[in-house]
């Protein structure tokens, strides 16, 4: 943007020194050229004496001597006509060829082209009427090389040429100058606004100089990103607040089921296993939600794990839990290694396996696999063989609290995809949703890959 606006300032200066560059260039071109011209005109002037002299006495030989060293020492051909037009007196020019001479011989003092450029000149001609007590008696006419007029106009021009350039050095300079000056407070923000995406809610932007406008913009970032820092300091407090609150009636209450399955009849022990499934779930929920209030601890955790060990680990753990389903597990044949905090990633998993067995019928299978992308990410794929959702749905399945109306007679709170989203875009991953061949839903669980350390291999396929 910088160069843009450089671009923007610099063009108009361009565009104005040209106009007054080719101005004063044609100003300097007829300079040059009136210059010469007088100088010539002055010349003749002398020669006018001499030449009334000549031919007032009938006496070319007066005349004659100063044309020869006119030309000697100048190089200028020169002649003298009569009245009548003939050669009185000439250094070597033929005033036949000058048609200047007609204007002299009428009375008129020849004029000087001065519009002529330095590649069109070619020479300078003075034609001067001579006079004897008010009767004209002939004319004096001067030739000239132009070369000289043309050697004078191409080093004023390359004189102006160097100092335009110059001039245009230093207005890129200025106008890179006050670009920098203009998009300084915007350099601020955008750095600014980078510190806090990353996380650092008490970056701020010092005070600088600038536009009055864009300094009164810096004013209201900054309250902005004050009263941010302080919505989501508040939001966190309160997540973690609620979480620890919750956590020990939780914890009672997962004790009060386990002394209740001690005496609870067979009959009875599905209905125990699937409360202390459902409390397990809100566990891993109160774990997730914790992670997410403490990004600072989320980051910190992070070191590099192979994900295909940590997700067989948490797939045979949830065999347990998911009763009358069939859980099969897929690794790759090398470790898959990925640098993030565990519990997130242990989080998320557990968030999308706990949605792929409540949607499975019962008898259904959950397939999970991991496989490392060329591109260097690592898939973590969770497919259930449920109804899944229709097309128009898929998008807002990761929204938090939104619930398919096709499901809203299974249990759940709408978070479980909304958080796993979360844990893994902390750890510079995310989710995606898919609806494969053959019903269900896929959920795709992405996080960059890492080397680290000598491969080890992972189970090839473990089915129960």
């Amino acid at each position: 943007m910088r160069t843009r606006l450089a671009i923007i300032l610099f063009v108009p200066c361009l565009l104005v020194l040209a106009l007054l560059g080719a101005a004063y260039a044609g100003n300097v071109a007829r300079a040059n050229q009136q210059e010469v011209y007088l100088d010539r005109l002055a010349d003749a002037g002398y020669l006018v004496i001499t030449a009334r002299q000549s031919l007032t006495v009938d006496d070319p030989t007066i005349v004659q001597g100063d044309l020869d060293r006119y030309r000697e020492v100048y190089g200028v051909a020169a002649a003298v006509v009569d009245q009548s037009g003939a050669t009185w007196a000439t250094n070597g020019l033929d005033p036949e060829a000058v048609d200047e001479r007609q204007a002299a011989l009428a009375g008129r003092r020849g004029e000087a082209d001065l519009s002529t450029l330095p590649w069109e000149a070619d020479r300078v001609v003075v034609a001067e009427p001579v006079y004897d007590g008010g009767d004209l008696v002939g004319a004096v006419v001067t030739v000239s090389d132009a070369e000289e007029i043309s050697r004078s106009i191409w080093s004023s021009w390359g004189i102006l040429v160097a100092a335009g350039l110059a001039m245009c050095v230093l207005a890129v300079v200025i106008a890179h100058r006050t670009a920098g000056w203009v998009l300084r407070p915007v350099r601020a923000v955008d750095t600014a606004m980078v510190e806090i995406g990353r996380g650092r809610l008490d970056a701020r932007i010092p005070p600088s100089t600038g536009p009055p406008e864009l300094r009164e913009v810096i004013t209201r970032f900054n309250a902005m990103a004050a009263q941010v820092e302080h919505s989501m300091h508040r939001q966190q407090e309160f997540v973690s607040n609620a979480s620890h609150e919750l956590r020990n009636p939780l914890n009672a209450l997962m004790l009060r089921v386990e002394d209740l399955a001690l005496s609870t009849p067979p009959e009875h022990a599905t209905e125990v296993a699937h409360v202390r499934a459902e409390a397990v779930r809100m566990a891993h929920i109160l774990d997730a939600l914790l992670l997410l209030a403490d990004d600072a601890n989320l980051a910190a955790g992070a070191h590099p794990l192979d994900v295909a060990d940590l997700v067989a680990r948490r797939v045979d753990s949830w065999r347990l839990l998911a009763v009358g389903r069939e859980l099969t597990f897929t690794a790759p044949d090398d470790a898959a290694w990925a640098e993030l905090n565990p519990i997130a990633l242990e989080c998320a998993v557990d968030a999308v396996l706990d949605n792929a067995v409540k949607f499975s019928p019962d008898g259904g299978r959950v397939d999970v696999t991991v496989a490392a992308r060329p591109g260097g990410d690592i898939d973590v794929m969770v497919r259930d063989h449920g109804a899944g959702v229709p097309p128009e749905e898929l998008d807002r399945l990761a929204e938090r609290f939104w619930r398919s109306p096709g499901h809203s007679t299974v249990r759940g709170s709408g978070l479980g995809l909304a958080i796993a989203s979360e844990l893994l875009a902390t750890g510079g991953g995310g989710l995606r949703l898919g609806l494969p061949d053959g019903g269900g839903l896929e959920v795709r669980l992405r996080v960059p890959a890492v080397a680290v350390g000598v491969p080890v291999a992972g189970p090839a396929e473990v089915v129960s």
